[in-house]
Protein backbone atom coordinates (compact mmCIF):
# COMPACT_ATOMS: atom_id res chain seq x y z
CA UNK A 1 0.00 0.00 0.00
CA UNK A 2 1.32 3.44 -0.89
CA UNK A 3 2.38 5.82 1.86
CA UNK A 4 1.61 8.88 -0.30
CA UNK A 5 -0.96 11.42 0.77
CA UNK A 6 -4.23 11.28 -1.15
CA UNK A 7 -5.74 14.78 -1.41
CA UNK A 8 -8.94 13.48 -3.03
CA UNK A 9 -9.43 10.92 -0.27
CA UNK A 10 -8.69 13.46 2.44
CA UNK A 11 -11.15 15.92 0.89
CA UNK A 12 -13.85 13.24 0.62
CA UNK A 13 -13.34 12.22 4.25
CA UNK A 14 -13.52 15.84 5.44
CA UNK A 15 -16.66 16.55 3.42
CA UNK A 16 -18.41 13.38 4.61
CA UNK A 17 -17.49 14.04 8.22
CA UNK A 18 -18.82 17.60 7.96
CA UNK A 19 -22.06 16.36 6.40
CA UNK A 20 -22.61 13.70 9.07
CA UNK A 21 -21.92 16.21 11.85
CA UNK A 22 -24.24 18.78 10.27
CA UNK A 23 -27.04 16.21 9.89
CA UNK A 24 -26.63 15.26 13.54
CA UNK A 25 -26.37 18.86 14.78
CA UNK A 26 -29.61 19.73 13.02
CA UNK A 27 -31.34 16.73 14.59
CA UNK A 28 -31.84 15.06 11.22
CA UNK A 29 -29.85 11.95 12.17
CA UNK A 30 -29.37 10.61 15.68
CA UNK A 31 -25.88 9.50 16.68
CA UNK A 32 -26.83 5.81 16.39
CA UNK A 33 -27.71 6.34 12.71
CA UNK A 34 -24.47 8.20 12.05
CA UNK A 35 -22.59 5.26 13.59
CA UNK A 36 -24.73 2.86 11.54
CA UNK A 37 -23.74 4.65 8.33
CA UNK A 38 -20.08 4.35 9.28
CA UNK A 39 -20.48 0.67 10.19
CA UNK A 40 -22.11 -0.03 6.83
CA UNK A 41 -19.26 1.72 5.04
CA UNK A 42 -16.67 -0.26 7.02
CA UNK A 43 -18.47 -3.54 6.31
CA UNK A 44 -18.46 -2.80 2.59
CA UNK A 45 -14.67 -2.56 2.67
CA UNK A 46 -14.25 -5.50 5.04
CA UNK A 47 -16.16 -7.73 2.62
CA UNK A 48 -14.52 -6.47 -0.58
CA UNK A 49 -13.10 -9.05 -2.96
CA UNK A 50 -10.29 -8.80 -5.44
CA UNK A 51 -6.55 -9.19 -5.68
CA UNK A 52 -4.52 -9.04 -2.47
CA UNK A 53 -3.30 -5.49 -3.18
CA UNK A 54 -6.89 -4.24 -3.49
CA UNK A 55 -7.99 -6.13 -0.38
CA UNK A 56 -5.15 -4.49 1.57
CA UNK A 57 -6.42 -1.05 0.61
CA UNK A 58 -9.98 -2.05 1.55
CA UNK A 59 -8.75 -3.44 4.85
CA UNK A 60 -6.90 -0.22 5.66
CA UNK A 61 -10.00 1.77 4.71
CA UNK A 62 -12.21 -0.35 6.99
CA UNK A 63 -9.71 0.09 9.83
CA UNK A 64 -9.78 3.87 9.38
CA UNK A 65 -13.58 3.94 9.46
CA UNK A 66 -13.66 1.69 12.54
CA UNK A 67 -11.09 3.93 14.25
CA UNK A 68 -13.36 6.91 13.56
CA UNK A 69 -16.25 5.03 15.18
CA UNK A 70 -14.14 4.06 18.20
CA UNK A 71 -12.85 7.61 18.54
CA UNK A 72 -16.39 8.93 18.65
CA UNK A 73 -17.59 10.58 15.46
CA UNK A 74 -19.33 13.25 17.47
CA UNK A 75 -16.53 13.92 19.95
CA UNK A 76 -14.89 16.63 17.81
CA UNK A 77 -16.68 19.93 17.49
CA UNK A 78 -15.50 23.04 15.69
Amino acid sequence: MSDQKDPAGMAALSICEALLLALHDRDLLPEREVVGILRDAAATHENALGPDSERQVHSATAKLINDIILGGILSRRS
